[in-house]
């Protein structure tokens, strides 16, 4: 007779699934010999259940089809929370196995007792426990099934003897699987924003994630509203390759460019994007908002058309309602001022005449020319996102994931296990930031035990930096954001993976390619600039006073030095190149 373990199993592995990430634990026995026993899903050990979590996010992300992970009870499945909250908020479908304590002791304060179809709540689209064995499989399919159609998280919470009981039986359903459709506003709606756009001088268009499987309807569209296109960040992979209209991107890790485009139009079309800094919206456009999720419209800026559709089938049918626009100032003018700003970004990712510590930029930069045409590129929270935002090249085949919406630390190196296990000959690169590969060190040992060739290069600037760069915006001393890091190199090599420490420029392009061409797992702790400066696009008079305010303290505080190596490293480079 068939467990419910059994059952389980068979349905994630009619949907597709191949593997599920996790950490063994006695409430979860049922559920991990069913695996064993089954053959054709993989266990992929982690050490740490949030790792769990975030690579199951990346191969969700990747694949963009159901991934699997799964928790012991009590600590063991409440470790998953965070990679679980960034699955959600980055919008792929993640199914979650949360074993409970027996069910007869639920609400005695047993032993490891949570209850985590409360907890998980807020970080799932889905969240059930199941009370006896008859719940079973529906419940599993009604998880599975929301998870897919609403791109989230469903988490489902098993007390560790129902895996072991017997299946109750019910006659099987079709694989789960997302089922395509075809999803576009109303033709009134349609000519709404046709008028609109047909109306307006200037039109600029700031694309989002939700421009996946759409390029060429985008092109299509800048090309009859001569158009510059702007992205967001979760937009670059789908945005910027390949597109004679691209501006670059906008936000707090943008460049002045992308911001020129949005204040300077008298219309702005969103498509497939949720950016959420209200700040950099333009002040007096009309604004057409697209989004699969009619629930976002209207959600950041103040929008006059929302029009529920995907962007690809919505720009379809908006197309022929468009007036071939002849005039191209806007474009032209929008197009230069990105061809200077870029040239400037570029100006600073070089050599600086071998002097140390090395800048970011330049790193990002050959990381950059040195990876594969498909590498899939995954930057840690923090400064490592800006550099990768600026410097990393898409090309259509190649793939940026990360933490873009949580915005949590340490994301890099579990999110890349996930990449690295469902596409083992793809090169996959962790950008890390020394404390995010800190925080998570422990899962260099699942790259050795399960044999995933991911390469981490460290942006090793002993800091937490991006929040030195807040601090300083905001008028305050640098506190607590001082990093006694090891030798990460020395780290790698101890368990087994192929290190190497860059300390000089001439020294970095050579110990990238090495990495790059190691069989196995590879390491390049590379020591950076840690007062190098990310400035946003546009500099408020609020920044200007946070920097004049955090110089004086710094100063009254007896760290002037601190201010000499900034201007070394952001001025006088500058003044020299």
């Amino acid at each position: 007779m068939p467990t419910v373990a059994d059952t389980i199993v068979e349905i994630i592995r009619d949907a597709g699934v191949k593997r599920v990430y996790g950490i063994p634990g006695d409430s979860l026995n049922g559920f991990t010999d069913a695996l064993r026993r089954a053959g054709d899903v993989t266990w992929e050990h982690v050490r740490h259940e949030e790792a769990a979590a975030f690579a199951a996010a990346a191969e969700a992300a990747l694949t963009g089809e159901l991934a699997v992970c799964a928790g012991s009870c009590g600590p063991g499945n409440l470790h998953l929370i965070n990679g679980l909250f960034d699955a959600n908020r980055s919008r792929v479908p993640v199914l979650a196995i949360a074993a409970q304590i027996p069910g007869a002791e639920i609400g005695s304060t047993y032993f490891q007792e949570t209850h985590p179809q409360d907890l998980f709540r807020e970080a799932s689209v889905y969240s059930e426990i199941v009370s006896m064995p008859e719940q079973l499989p529906r419940i599993l399919e009604i998880a599975m099934r929301t998870a897919v159609e609403r791109r989230g998280v469903a988490v489902v919470v098993i007390p560790g003897e129902i895996f072991l009981a017997d299946a109750a039986g019910r006659r099987k359903s079709a694989p789960i699987a997302y089922a395509p459709r075809v999803t576009r506003p109303s033709d009134a709606e349609l000519d709404a924003a046709a008028q609109i756009l047909n109306g307006a001088k200037k039109v600029t268009i700031l694309a989002g994630a939700g421009a996946e499987g759409a390029h060429g309807q985008l092109i299509d569209i800048a090309g009859a509203l001569k158009a510059p296109v702007v992205h967001a960040l979760r937009g670059k992979e789908f945005v910027e390759y390949d597109n004679p209209y691209d501006v670059g991107m906008t936000g707090l890790l943008g460049f002045s460019s992308g911001y020129r485009a949005m204040e300077s139009c008298d219309a702005l079309l969103m498509l497939g994007t949720d950016f959420p800094y209200q700040q950099f919206y333009p002040s007096k456009a009309k604004i057409i908002q697209v989004d699969i999720r009619g629930e976002n419209l209207g959600r950041r800026t103040p929008v006059d058309l929302g029009l529920v559709g995907s962007v690809k089938d919505t720009v379809e049918a908006l197309l022929p309602r468009l007036t071939q626009r002849s005039d191209s100032k806007h474009l032209d003018s929008s197009r230069s001022h990105y061809a200077k700003a870029r040239k400037s970004l570029d100006d600073l990712a070089v050599n600086d005449r071998n002097r140390t510590p090395i800048h970011p930029q330049y790193v990002a930069r050959l990381i950059s020319e040195l990876s594969s045409e498909d590498a899939v590129f995954i930057p840690d929270v923090g400064s490592p996102v800006v550099w990768a935002a600026r410097y990393l090249r898409m090309n259509g085949s190649r793939r940026l994931i990360g933490s873009f919406n949580h915005g949590t630390m340490a994301n890099a190196l579990p999110q890349a296990i996930g990449a690295q296990t469902a596409f083992p000959q793809r090169q996959v690169v962790a950008l890390a930031g020394d404390g995010g590969l800190a925080m998570l060190m422990g899962e260099l040992l699942t790259l050795v035990q399960n044999k995933l060739p991911v390469k981490i290069v460290v942006f090793n600037n002993s800091s937490l930096n991006f929040v030195e760069v807040e601090m300083k915006a905001a008028g305050f001393v640098t506190y607590g954001t001082g990093l006694e890091n090891p030798d990460f190199a020395r780290v790698a090599q101890a368990v087994g993976i192929h290190g190497q420490r860059v300390e000089k420029p001439d020294e970095l392009e050579s110990a990238l390619r090495t990495a790059f061409a190691h069989d196995g797992p590879a390491l390049v702790d590379v020591v950076t600039a840690r007062q190098e400066l990310s400035i946003p696009p546009a500099i408020t008079a609020k920044q200007v006073s946070g920097f004049t305010l955090y110089a004086l303290r710094t100063i009254m505080s007896g760290r002037g030095d601190e201010l000499i190596d900034l201007a070394d490293t952001n001025v006088f480079r500058r003044l020299f190149d």
